[in-house]
């Protein structure tokens, strides 16, 4: 971030340096509702205020946070005009730290059941691999020769030769 001191009024491109953003991401915010309509210079050109870069910086952390823009924009109206308390902050800070807990339980199950699936992998690692055998779903539990463990061959030994074309 720059040490500049801030204009009172700022080009599209000036506030875009500060804040280390695009200009197109500054429209986009715009539109979004995230940052309010700036003000036009004579020439039509938008003219920032210091509350902008303010703005922008406060959205480009609360995405670093987790948060996804409409969550930003159902809070920086709020927030601008004094409505938003700590307590308010905290409440969503503590949703997006539910929200991350939940998803870290998600990926370790995942985790799990890739380790569980790959010790179950029955086949010698430079043979194919029929779809029949390819996942524990894949299988009928039902039949005999499903629960038989397959005899392994050897490397060289495979009746399906690895990605054969047309089959």
């Amino acid at each position: 971030m720059s040490s500049l001191p801030r204009p009172s009024s700022m080009s599209i491109g000036l506030l875009a340096e500060q804040s280390g953003v695009s200009t197109d991401t500054l429209r986009f915010y715009e539109h979004q509702g995230l940052l309010d309509t700036p003000a036009r210079g004579a020439n039509g050109y938008r003219r920032y205020g210091p509350e902008a870069l303010a703005r922008v910086r406060f959205v480009r952390g609360a995405q670093a946070l987790g948060f996804s823009l409409a969550e930003i924009r159902s809070i920086v109206g709020r927030l601008a005009a004094g409505l938003v308390g700590r307590a308010d902050l905290e409440r969503a800070l503590q949703v997006k730290i539910d929200d991350v807990d939940a998803h870290i339980r998600r990926l370790r199950d995942l985790k799990r059941a890739l380790r569980a699936a790959a010790g179950m992998l029955d086949c010698v690692p430079a043979d194919a691999v029929p779809i029949a055998s390819a996942t524990p779903k894949a299988r009928n539990p039902r039949t005999p020769a499903a629960r038989a463990s397959p005899k392994r061959r050897s490397p060289g030994a495979s009746r399906h030769p690895p990605f054969a074309g047309g089959q």
